[in-house]
């Protein structure tokens, strides 16, 4: 309960970046129309390199479906692989969680990629209203992400140091798979206003 009331006041807190968002986008295609120049948002997003963050964001949306996987594992109690490591179907918590983990640390690395990309092409969080809610809110996210892959390492200790797999083991594992879901569906609302939104306004 306490983690589902914590996610609905960090729902709150993306609802208001996308609000500072949409906000600004309006208030400057205004001024953009009104001296006939281009808006700022259509610049910023002329910058932006649409096929790697679209594969950026699916490898963060299959890993909600590995973190889900180690859900599932942790519902028989499996915690480490019964077979092979190359048969996924005998995986258990910890495989799942790793991959899971690796996935999550492949976003943070192409977002960090993309970031100084930006930033040699002249767009950082001073450089105008534009730069400063694009790295706000995926910066936030960017956080929201590492505390995940935190998290993880956190559950993953654990099956290791304890002998057995205790309720509270898994109760923290099915916690630790809610935030990464909601981290998932966050970035996909995101990544539509962000990236995909602009296509369809300028």
């Amino acid at each position: 309960m306490g983690t589902m009331v914590w996610l609905a006041s960090d729902l709150m807190f993306f609802a208001g970046l996308f609000a500072a968002y949409f906000t600004i986008q309006n208030v400057t295609d205004a001024q953009a129309a009104a001296t006939g120049g281009t808006a700022l948002f259509e610049w910023g997003h002329s910058l932006m390199n649409i096929p790697f963050t679209v594969t950026n964001t699916a490898v963060l949306v299959a890993s909600s479906f590995t973190c889900q996987m180690g859900v599932f594992a942790a519902h028989r109690r499996q915690v480490s692989r019964t077979g092979s490591i190359l048969n996924p179907l005998k995986w258990g918590l910890r495989e799942w969680y790793i991959l899971t983990f690796v996935m999550g640390a492949f976003f943070i690395g192409g977002q960090v990629f993309e970031y100084a990309t930006l930033f040699s092409e002249g767009l950082t969080i001073y450089s105008d209203p534009y730069g400063s809610i694009f790295f706000l809110a995926t910066g936030f996210h960017g956080l929201h992400v590492t505390g995940g892959l935190i998290a993880f390492v956190f559950v993953l200790g654990r099956t290791y140091l304890a002998r057995t797999f205790t309720h509270e083991q898994y109760v923290s594992t099915e916690c630790v798979s809610y935030y990464w879901h909601f981290v998932d569906v966050v970035w996909v609302a995101l990544f539509f206003v962000i990236y995909l939104l602009p296509f369809l306004t300028y």
